[in-house]
């Protein structure tokens, strides 16, 4: 049990605010934070998210089951599945580097993504204690949907994917081990461009912000042509951040709305125990010495939102490009596209404020949860956000 929920538990500040009942279906009919009129910088591609990166795509499973008592096995469930897919459902290994900001965490696959410099699958992002059973499913839909790669000899073969995860035990029976394989392929088999949904969907179902709900989030930069045109797309599973430290467009919006939220002033004592992962795509050729490079700018846009990378929080975040199809061969000698690191600065930028509007993005459009034991967490309250934001003449009146 972290420090948080020991000392919420003490206090019995859990379950007293605003008991909501928790609704996922309503995710993605949610406003996001510019149709709030808050300021970001750079420009995003159309959908403002991870797919305007052309190939990828993303599924969830969400599952938001029973309420009350928590009873280990039974539940209630606030847990789900995320799944990314860098050229949809087609075996063509991207290039891939990956950054680990405070190692609290975890994200399997990692050794070989820094070995080989190529991601060979899907990324998926589920609960603490069921990235386990994520990464054997996700095996399996390899293997049955043929896309385990070229036979190492026979029919043998090997795969080591890629799988993280965030905490989600305040409001999820975790230990409850509820994350099922069927849950796994419903996430990789929905899997679509478009547009995405966010807050308590997928992974990022039972997952908290700042004091208040948090979840999935996501977002995009387009470069101008004479910068590349390239795009940068950021997916963000956040369950990070101390509620004083909460800010939004450069407003201490943490400090302004504690007062008003007594789970929020009892959690500004204990450390950082939250976790945050982030997926980078770009279609940028870059390699993967260069995207560990784009990987390590994450964190200047957690940092704009006010994360520090806590010793009790795992940052870690992978980035990926999908240019250079057909790149991964183990036989023949390919030839490749790079650019400059010399003309990187844009996208490292890009990176940065991506980064940023996907973590606000998972606030603005997450709701009110109950949990497990009638634990609850609010949604970060709209109205009042914009009081906060105009007092510090960050949108107009």
């Amino acid at each position: 049990m972290s420090i948080l929920l020991k000392s919420m538990m003490a206090a019995g500040l859990l379950g007293i605010i605003l008991a909501v009942p928790a609704s996922p279906a309503g995710a993605s009919e949610r406003p996001r934070a510019r149709d709030l009129g808050i300021p970001f910088v750079g420009t995003p591609g159309p959908e403002n998210a991870i797919t305007d990166v052309s190939g990828v795509t993303v599924g969830y499973s969400t599952i938001v089951e029973g309420s009350g008592k928590l009873e280990v096995g039974k539940g209630p469930i606030r847990t789900g599945v995320t799944a990314i897919l860098p050229r949809g459902k087609t075996y063509d290994p991207v290039f891939a580097g990956w950054y680990s900001l405070n190692g609290n965490g975890e994200m399997t696959g990692t050794t070989w993504v820094e070995e080989s410099g190529f991601l060979e699958g899907p990324v998926l992002i589920t609960n603490t204690h069921s990235a386990g059973l994520v990464r054997d499913a996700t095996i399996s839909w390899l293997s049955d949907n043929d896309l385990a790669g070229p036979r190492l000899f026979r029919d043998l073969y090997f795969l080591l994917p890629v799988v993280a995860e965030t905490y989600d035990g305040i409001l999820n029976d975790i230990n409850g081990m509820h994350v099922k394989k069927q849950h796994v392929y419903e996430a990789l088999d929905s899997a679509a461009p478009g547009p995405v949904a966010e807050g308590n969907v997928g992974g990022g179902t039972g997952m908290l912000l700042f004091g208040f709900k948090g979840g999935t989030g996501t977002a995009s930069r387009q470069l101008p042509g004479e910068q590349g045109g390239y795009t940068v797309g950021a997916l963000v599973q956040g369950n990070f951040g101390t509620p004083d430290g909460l800010m939004i467009a450069g407003v201490p919006v943490g400090r302004e709305t504690l007062q008003e939220n007594p789970a929020a002033s009892m959690m500004r004592s204990p450390p950082e125990t939250g976790s945050v992962i982030v997926i980078i795509a770009t279609d940028a050729p870059l390699l993967p010495h260069q995207l560990k490079r784009l990987a390590r700018r994450v964190p200047m846009g957690l940092a704009r939102t006010g994360g520090y990378g806590g010793n009790g929080s795992g940052e870690i975040f992978l980035a990926f490009s999908t240019a250079n199809p057909g790149a991964f061969s183990r036989r023949d000698d390919v030839t490749i596209q790079m650019v400059s690191n010399d003309t990187m600065d844009p996208l490292f930028e890009a990176t940065a404020h991506a980064t940023e509007e996907a973590v606000i993005n998972a606030m603005i459009a997450a709701e009110t949860m109950k949990g497990r034991d009638d634990y609850t967490f609010s949604a970060i309250p709209h109205d009042r956000l914009k009081e906060v934001l105009k007092k510090y003449k960050r949108l107009a009146d």
